[in-house]
């Protein structure tokens, strides 16, 4: 009697070479479904799995210790949803922040591993808001961590900072009728270095990223060009939000993920009565020159991301963010149904759904799931859609349950008071 295998070798002969790919492609589906059932992978498997296929033998493992920067009002929110699933499918560690930190890394103070809730440590990924410090999250982190970051067009992201943390920040709180135009013609009348938040009002990219926001490329090209080596000799990619699926697809390749593994809800997005539906040619390049160290950062890791794109294969690139975008479509029709929609946050029934509104001025917009879901896929369902401060409480109850006793919390002032900021020190002339 022949076996499975001459059978199928003998059927193959009068096959043509597509009912081939999809018999191949069919086994490996149910394959996969019955290796990841126990994990809630019920996700849609996307081929091909790389494109051009990878020649590594034998193909690397998927990368397990990242540190992403999440940078504010970039879709960092978003990424961080897609490392804490990822973590939490593969049972890894995520450093989250001491409580007195609240759910950010005591900013605006420069990052400290003693920031980082001790039942959360030693990690295996870092997504939530901190300035950055090389020392200190190589002091935290596991050797061979890949460290990526998200930039954001930075007229664009000045309009979202302004309306999201208007009642936040003392310059945006000056501005009568809370108008952008009349900061941007003006915007010494209202900025103050160095007082509470503000960081958010003048070249924030550069601030998160360790810099000194108060440089300006105009005046000193050799601390912008100090800037971006130093970001470069420690980002294995800086992502571009204005594209987001092909940095995620970049994103995949770089840790030898499935692009299963960045399917994703958009997360944290500001109704559109609170933003401008478009900002005039003339606002936004108000808003560059005011931020010009941003828009130096931006251009330049805006071109080396296109690079990266092409070496990959720009063609290819393409399919796959199609690829990515088409089954994320299914995903969000499965999970919240045949018209998924955000929804402002006081019609959204599921209380884990809700997300923080920062002012009454500003509705920021969520999903919410059909009723009557139960079991793994609303599970799923649930975390793809779950806001930060929800999925950051969440993971910590889950982490200390499965730590057990753990020693006392390093000491942590309450509330602790932001520390003056701190700028990188200046490059010496012609390093």
């Amino acid at each position: 009697m022949p076996s499975i295998l001459q059978r199928l070798q003998q059927a193959t002969k009068t096959m043509s070479r597509r009912k081939i790919l999809l018999l191949v492609l069919g086994c490996s589906t149910v394959s996969l479904l019955i290796h990841q059932g126990a994990q809630l992978s019920w996700y849609p498997k996307l081929f091909p799995l790389s494109c051009p296929p990878l020649r590594e033998s034998p193909p690397r493992p998927k990368h397990m210790t990242v540190a992403f920067l999440k940078t504010h009002k970039t879709a960092g929110t978003t990424v961080q949803n897609i490392l804490f699933r990822f973590a939490e499918r593969h049972n890894l560690t995520v450093a989250l922040p001491h409580p007195s930190c609240e759910h950010q890394f005591c900013y605006p103070r420069n990052f400290s591993a003693h920031f980082v809730h001790p039942a959360t440590r030693p990690p295996h990924v870092l997504a939530s808001h901190l300035r950055f410090d090389r020392a200190e999250l190589e002091r935290l982190m596991p050797p061979g961590t890949v460290y990526v970051t998200i930039l954001r067009e930075p007229a664009a992201m000045f309009e979202s900072l302004f309306s999201y943390y208007n009642q936040y920040c003392p310059a945006f709180r000056r501005v009568p009728n809370a108008s952008l135009e009349a900061f941007l013609r003006t915007p010494e009348a209202y900025y103050r270095a160095g007082e509470h938040f503000a960081m958010f009002a003048h070249n924030t990219l550069a601030f998160d990223l360790g810099g000194d926001n108060e440089r300006s490329p105009r005046d000193d090209a050799t601390y912008l060009a100090g800037l971006i080596r130093q970001v470069e000799e420690v980002f294995s990619l800086v992502m571009i939000a204005e594209y987001f699926d092909e940095s995620l697809v970049l994103l995949r390749r770089l840790l030898a993920w499935d692009l299963d593994d960045v399917l994703y809800a958009k997360l944290n997005a500001r109704a559109a009565s609170s933003r401008l539906a478009a900002i005039p040619e003339a606002l936004a390049r108000a808003a560059r020159a005011w931020n010009a160290l941003d828009a130096s950062l931006y251009d330049h890791f805006n071109a080396t991301f296109w690079r990266r794109v092409a070496h990959a294969g720009r063609a290819c690139v393409e399919r796959e963010a199609r690829e990515l975008r088409e089954a994320r479509q299914r995903l969000l029709r499965r999970c919240f149904g045949d018209d998924p929609v955000l929804r402002p946050a006081a019609q959204i029934r599921t209380k884990q759904l809700q997300p923080w509104q920062p002012s009454r001025k500003v509705d920021i917009m969520g999903y919410d799931l059909p009723g009557g879901g139960a079991g793994p896929a609303t599970e799923a369902c649930l975390k793809l859609a779950m806001p930060e401060v929800q999925y950051s409480n969440y993971l910590l109850r889950k982490q200390k349950r499965r730590g057990g006793a753990r020693a006392r919390p390093e000491p942590v002032l309450d509330n602790p008071p932001p520390r003056p900021i701190r700028a990188i020190p200046r490059s010496p002339q012609g390093s």
